[in-house]
């Protein structure tokens, strides 16, 4: 099978620059680190300077890990951050039912929103899997 990217190094990096909060771990699949980083400030700001020199690797784990094909990591992520209290992300995935309820309920009331943020990856790849 031949693998593409998926995950952007130029994005992770832009994303680095909010990594004390964990950006760039969602973005690249790793939730649980992601949360850490949220509530620690990238473990004391420790963490965050010593991902500046781990974001290949980061982006290379993602790329193997999740399925390309259709829709667009990057896309997605960038609709759940900036719209996804009102579901555009859920919308450009096809889960219209649910874009919708986002949208009446602003991400309902938060909950499903950090959700997405701990699921979106497994949700692309999933999507792009059921779509080939």
């Amino acid at each position: 099978m031949n693998q593409r990217e998926t995950h952007s190094l130029g994005v992770g990096y832009l994303l680095w620059i909010f990594g004390f909060l964990g950006a760039h771990r969602f973005y690249f699949g790793r939730p649980v680190s992601g949360t850490i980083y949220f509530f620690t400030l990238g473990l004391l700001f420790i963490g965050w300077i010593v991902d500046l020199f781990l974001m290949p690797g980061l982006e290379a784990s993602a790329d193997r890990r999740y399925i390309a094909g259709e829709k667009n990591y990057t896309l997605a992520w960038v609709l759940l951050t900036f719209l996804g209290l009102f579901g555009m992300h859920r919308f450009y995935l096809g889960k219209i039912f649910t874009g919708i309820l986002y949208l009446l309920t602003a991400g309902l009331f938060g909950i499903g929103y950090i959700y997405d943020y701990w699921t979106l990856n497994e949700q692309i790849s999933t999507t792009n899997t059921e779509r080939r």
